[in-house]
């Protein structure tokens, strides 16, 4: 007896995950990674933000201050790489428009993760793992990105499949278990932690330790009232994810965000108001763009400054100041007026800064704007059309081709990025050329 047969469940689930994905998103363009100890690094080149698994055996650790690997670098040979997100979106980008070849219902759960619904194509395959391989030889085969697939009558379920197919190298990169004899589930169950369980965090963990579950078969085989009382209705929906009863359903339109940030710390030390005034004005630029790709608007924008609390030796501020917009509106140039206004106000000569950032807040629908007898900043049919043609330019020749000019050009204060990839999917300069002799 299989797990879905036994409740009866007609829903199925299969996870599709990208295997160490900034990394293997390098590794595509550059073979010579391959079978290397290999590290991205977050922002400014700070912390260790994706590691091979040849990073992860000598003992790389998730988060790792880069500095502070020097010596294991030099003794592993590991190659330390700047994030280049704009090429990992590309190619999430790639991937997600495989995978809906394969289902009319899908929700992308993050930048290397999304969950499909199987449901009414049986008939398509001669089982749920050949669509599997099929995704996976398809996905390799035209992004050159290694996947797998993990398949389930619950969404946890298929993200637990999809981490057995990972870590169990007889599955060959498929694990089914809405198809799987109860006996070997329990099997699999009962010799995984229970810590590798979606959404069970570390706090809980050490909760249901202590309450004698280490294990999923044992979460799994707990009274669900039990579980209720001694840890809320959400680790009881855990529990009936994990018996194979579908709490959990597929959100195949994101829920709109309640807000927009765009931050990011310096890759030097800024000083003067121009130079704060241009990275408020990128970042803001940024969120405009972001908002306007969602079809909403904002209310009002909330910008703030902070110099670095870990530099002691200087004198430390931090400030930020919410202004109220005229009118609703995703209009950069309104938005951006508005930031510049408010940093005006709470910037103080004489510290070091070391991070600037915007916050849009209020953020609601765009088709719903109340009308105004006032006039309107930064709406209307004018606005509307301007920001369409230059979103539309940035799409095709590249981010901020098109821009305010206090963004600026020059931009010394930007994060450091220093052993970053070529754009090689998102910019013409970058593009691999193959040379035939």
């Amino acid at each position: 007896m299989t797990v879905a047969s036994a409740i009866g469940t007609p829903q199925i689930f299969a996870l599709v995950d990208v295997n160490n994905f900034y990394v293997s998103c390098e590794r595509v363009f550059n073979p010579h990674l391959e079978n290397r100890p290999v590290v991205v690094l977050s922002n400014n080149d700070g912390c260790c933000v994706a590691r091979s698994s040849e990073s992860r055996e000598i003992g790389v650790k998730m988060g790792a201050p880069w500095f502070q690997l020097k010596e294991l670098a030099q003794k592993h040979n590991i190659v330390a790489l700047s994030s280049n997100y704009a090429l990992y979106g590309s190619m999430s980008d790639r991937v997600m428009s495989i995978l809906r070849d394969y289902s009319p219902n899908m929700e992308t759960y993050s930048i290397d993760e999304s969950f499909l619904s199987l449901n009414g194509l049986g008939g398509l395959w001669p089982s749920a793992s050949a669509m599997g391989q099929s995704i996976r030889y398809r996905v390799r085969q035209w992004t050159g990105l290694p996947v797998c697939v993990g398949i389930g009558p619950s969404k946890t379920l298929a993200k637990l499949a999809n981490h057995i197919a990972k870590k169990q190298p007889r599955f060959n990169g498929v694990c089914d278990l809405a198809s799987m004899p109860s006996a070997q589930v329990d099997s699999l169950l009962a010799n995984i932690g229970v810590n590798e369980v979606w959404g069970v965090g570390r706090r809980i963990g050490l909760q249901l330790h202590a309450a004698g579950i280490t294990t999923i078969q044992q979460l799994r085989d707990a009274a669900p009232s039990w579980l209720r009382a001694k840890f809320g209705v959400v680790m009881e929906r855990t529990g009936n994810e994990l018996r194979g009863i579908s709490c959990l359903a597929l959100e195949e339109v994101a829920p709109p965000r309640k807000q927009i940030i765009s931050s990011r710390s310096f890759g030097q030390l800024v000083h003067t108001l121009p130079e704060l005034s241009e990275s408020v004005a990128t970042y803001m630029s940024s969120a405009a763009e972001t908002l306007r790709r969602e079809n909403s608007v904002c209310e009002a924008i909330q910008v703030f400054v902070q110099t670095n609390p870990f530099r002691e030796q200087d004198p430390q501020y931090s400030k930020g100041i919410t202004i109220p917009l005229p009118n609703v509106s995703s209009d950069t140039r309104l938005l951006v007026r508005a930031a510049l206004f408010g940093l005006k106000r709470i910037y103080r000569p004489g510290f070091a800064y070391k991070k600037t950032g915007v916050m849009l807040i209020g953020i609601g629908p765009a088709a719903v704007q109340q009308l105004s007898l006032l006039p309107q900043h930064g709406a209307g049919d004018k606005s509307q059309r301007l920001m369409q043609v230059m979103d539309k330019l940035n799409g095709i020749y590249g981010r901020n081709t098109v821009s305010l000019f206090s963004a600026g050009s020059r931009k010394s204060w930007t994060m450091r990025r220093e052993n970053m990839s070529p754009g090689y999917t998102t910019n013409w300069k970058d593009v691999p050329v193959a040379h035939a002799r």
